[in-house]
């Protein structure tokens, strides 16, 4: 059947026009898996600055309608500023360690400034991919994505436990949980044709229904904040500190990284082939470019999901339309208070029973492109040391292999594995010489 027909089996092409009432689920899901992490990272950035509960309210209503906007610049680009790629685009968390530190010495107004040099200096880094593209090699973003799934674990552990709140690891958290990924594990078993795919989507609603009765859910805060509202442009303005714009460009080259690791994830599992370099360049342009105006809005950067990035290795759905209806969502949650305080009160052990199982796809992800990448002596010693050295430096949290460091080298590295990991492969990459071929080994 032509993708140029309105079918639900568009859901598996790029392109192609899927009925409204078939995507919305789809794009739904898709927002879901994200939801809750989105608006994390607000809350955890702004309470280090000392920002109130109701200023608190009005960024959380800005960072959903700024991810919807980024979403729908990385699906159907403006110029050479987004993918075409399906990329959900969210508040990322990778910030959340060097912007809390720069709110809580400077003030919240600074983190703004910093994002917003940040925001530009990662944009014009993407449209210049070109010439520096080469030294992310195969290896490199795929040591990056196994690094994604490896720190993703102990994220959907936190959540499936509770997140944040006091009675993490409680009975009702963990039974809530293991219902949600039951839920999710039969649905995907026994469920038909396209109705497979939509097996986290069920394991959110039957583990929201099951919240309520448990008393997990408080719904009084559903229209706490009105009807309507439109989002607060510059609610902060912003200042400039030299070492905080230092620190977070730093970071905008992790993400940049993160986001070629994701995007490449995406392109390897989703699309089977490899990514272009016209898409990463316009992947890192959307996430520097859109991080900017998300500063204007007083958000943190947004940058590509990985949590989406599993949902699609997991399920296939492709479909820019189907996303779309998902990015079109978050936007209305933006505008409506009432529909964005009936997500972020979905409880955090049902995304964790959702989510757990999703970011091992990332990881399966990492090692499918090592294996495309090849096993060749180079290779192994590259993604071996490169993992070794980021996962066992950041992971051994009884010791401190970062004291003797400055500050704010250890604000970027000491809790950060993508980034370790980034480091040492880039650096191994340009090292290495070419010619390291003795004992290749083949996978069959």
């Amino acid at each position: 059947m032509s993708n140029k027909a309105s079918s639900v089996n568009n859901i598996y092409q790029l392109d192609g026009r899927v009925p409204i009432a078939k995507a919305i689920p789809f794009g739904l899901q898709h927002i879901l898996a994200m939801f809750v992490s989105n608006l994390t990272p607000i809350t955890i950035i702004a309470a280090a600055g000392g920002l109130s509960q109701e200023e608190i309210a009005i960024l959380l209503q800005n960072a959903m309608f700024v991810a919807g906007i980024a979403t729908l610049i990385q699906l159907y680009p403006l110029w050479k500023i987004g993918s075409g790629l399906p990329i959900v685009m969210g508040v990322s968390f990778t910030f959340v360690t060097v912007l809390s530190t720069i709110a809580a010495n400077y003030g919240y107004p600074t983190v703004m400034g910093a994002v917003l040099v940040g925001g530009i200096f990662e944009g014009t880094l993407g449209l210049l991919a070109k010439y520096w593209r080469k030294i992310i090699s195969p290896i490199v973003a795929a040591s990056v994505v196994t690094a994604i799934g490896f720190s993703l674990f102990t994220v959907g552990a936190r959540s499936f436990g509770g997140g944040y709140h006091e009675d993490f690891g409680s009975a009702q958290n963990l039974i809530l949980g293991t219902i949600t990924l039951i839920v999710c594990l039969v649905w995907n078993c026994l469920a038909k044709g396209y109705l497979k795919q939509l097996s986290v989507l069920a394991g959110l609603i039957a583990g929201y229904v099951i919240a309520i009765f448990m008393g997990k859910v408080d719904l009084s805060v559903i229209f706490s904040g009105g009807l309507i509202s439109l989002p607060k442009l510059l609610p902060y303005i912003p200042e400039f500190n030299p070492g905080a714009i230092f620190s977070v460009c730093i970071i905008f080259l992790v993400s940049a990284a993160e986001t070629i690791g994701d995007t490449s994830a995406m392109v390897a599992s989703g699309l089977n082939r490899e990514i272009s370099e016209r898409e990463i360049s316009g992947s890192l342009g959307c996430d520097g470019f859109t991080s900017a105006v998300s500063s204007l809005f007083g958000c943190a950067p947004v940058t590509s999901f990985s949590q989406n990035v599993g949902l699609i290795a997991m399920t296939k759905v492709v479909n820019r339309f189907t996303i779309m209806t998902g990015a079109a969502c978050m936007i209305i949650a933006g505008l409506l208070p009432p529909v964005g305080n009936f997500f972020a009160s979905l409880p955090d052990s049902v995304l964790g029973g959702c989510t757990i199982m999703m970011f091992g796809t990332i990881l399966t992800s990492g090692m499918q492109m090592v294996a495309k990448a090849g096993f060749s002596q180079r290779n192994i010693t590259i993604a071996a040391l490169s993992l070794s050295i980021g996962i066992g430096f950041t992971a051994a949290s009884e010791i401190d292999l970062w004291a003797i460091f400055p500050a704010m080298v250890q604000s970027v590295f000491s809790a950060n594995v993508v980034a370790v990991v980034f480091v040492a492969a880039v650096l191994l990459n340009l090292i290495l010489p070419e010619n390291m071929e003795v004992g290749e080994i083949k996978a069959e």
